[in-house]
């Protein structure tokens, strides 16, 4: 969670609730630190950011920007009130040309703020900009929120809100249009494969339970099939709750759904990999003074059973690192399509009076060195949905995970495949 803490992000998303609007929900890392005290001069949150920038920015160069003239120009401007010191702010972080490091006012960075564990107010999307069109993308909508009983896809490009053009709006100015009062309702306008939909949405409460699991019947046996919706605080300990019910049920193996899920908690997708993996990388971290740390697993998995994982362009920054590792490590077949494609690390800052800047300082590997941020990681077996059967999965989520699913399907045809591979080599050890 953010709050007051700092943390590491990956990607850069909007999550368009009320109580609680996240821009980065990606992968943050747990580390305590307090807000600075207000400062009554405009100039000393100018120099706070130009300074954060300057001691961090992934990009030693500064995009070829002349980073300590800039200070010199922005420092020597008058400023008669905090907004102005703001609009500065931006325009000198615009020459970056980095969508993901942003500046945002006490507004914005209270909306970011979000707790993963209480109940919000929204329609429950999470939404991103295009950086090169510049268009507000729907990363995906959270499972069971009105956005999703809607029929809200990922990768739907929002074109207006209320009638109102989303050109040239930024996430945080959509997602102040699209969070509301619980039991009103927003129209997003929705092109999707080049034609435009208008969607009514109702504004609801929204509780979010990032594991649901469910024990299924199969030809190779019971398997279990774990949804995970989100990298959020209670992550890890739903998932491994589900991990150890299913196997004292004694299921043969295991279906794990990722997909439409944005991300979350950086210590969520290392925990949850450490589940799944007793040895290995995870992922690691390149900053720009060179690799910056990396994340193992600790030899205390809770199964070795074969797994698949179901993917799409929906599974975004944790979701990566989590399929990207059992990839890497060859301890998972990821069935499905193309990831979001979102591998670049921010820092969340907490600034004088109540402000916030979040700055790119790294980008992340997959444990075999790939950097991912922009092009995705691969299915190793691809399975595409057409629009009616994504539509109609969205509208009746209980098809979901059942065989009217084709990529589950395709899913639990190579989990039959590996199970029976993997009870052979343990007949194999047995008769040795």
């Amino acid at each position: 969670m953010v709050n007051t803490k700092s943390g590491l992000v990956l990607g850069f998303t909007a999550l368009a609730l009320s109580t609680a609007a996240v821009s980065g929900l990606g992968l943050y890392s747990r580390g305590q630190v307090s807000f600075a005290s207000f400062k009554s001069n405009p100039k000393e949150i100018v120099d706070e950011v130009w300074q954060i920038v300057y001691r961090q920015y992934v990009d030693g160069t500064f995009n070829q920007v002349d980073w300590k003239a800039a200070r010199k120009e922005y420092l020597n401007k008058s400023y008669s009130n905090q907004e102005e010191a703001y609009k500065s702010i931006r325009k000198m972080l615009e020459p970056l040309k980095d969508p993901y490091t942003r500046f945002m006012d006490p507004e914005e960075f209270k909306n970011m703020q979000v707790d993963t564990s209480g109940e919000l107010t929204g329609v429950g999307i999470q939404i991103t900009q295009d950086e090169k069109s510049k268009k507000l993308i729907v990363i995906s909508p959270i499972e069971d929120t009105p956005a999703a009983k809607a029929g809200i896809l990922a990768k739907d490009i929002i074109t207006k809100i209320d009638g109102k053009s989303t050109k040239g709006m930024d996430t945080n100015e959509a997602v102040s249009l699209i969070r509301g009062e619980q039991g009103s309702s927003v129209t997003l306008t929705i092109s999707r494969n080049g034609r435009e939909q208008d969607f009514v949405i109702k504004r609801a409460k929204i509780e979010i339970h990032p594991v649901k699991f469910s024990k299924k019947q199969s030809s190779a046996g019971n398997i279990g099939y774990i949804r995970l919706n989100q990298f959020s605080a209670n992550a890890a300990k739903e998932m491994s709750e589900a991990i150890r019910k299913l196997e004292s049920e004694k299921v043969s193996g295991y279906i794990l759904d990722l997909r439409s899920n944005p991300g979350g908690l950086l210590f969520a997708s290392i925990e949850i990999g450490r589940m799944w993996m007793n040895e290995g990388t995870i992922v690691s971290t390149v900053a720009r003074s060179g690799p910056r740390e990396k994340e193992v697993a600790n030899g205390r998995a809770l199964t070795d059973k074969p797994l698949v994982i179901l993917v799409d362009g929906g599974s975004a920054s944790a979701s990566e690192i989590l399929s990207g590792a059992l990839q890497d490590n060859k301890r998972a077949k990821l069935v499905g399509t193309k990831t979001f494609g979102k591998g670049l690390v921010q820092s969340v800052r907490p600034l004088s009076g109540g402000a916030g800047l979040a700055v790119t300082i790294a980008k992340y590997l997959t444990p075999s060195g790939r950097d991912i941020n922009k092009t995705g990681i691969e299915p190793d077996i691809e399975v595409k949905l057409d629009d009616n059967t994504r539509q109609e999965l969205s509208k009746d989520r209980t098809k979901i995970g059942t065989l009217s699913d084709t990529q589950y399907k395709k899913a639990l045809e190579i989990l039959t495949k590996d199970i029976a591979e993997y009870k052979r080599r343990g007949n194999t050890r047995a008769n040795k």
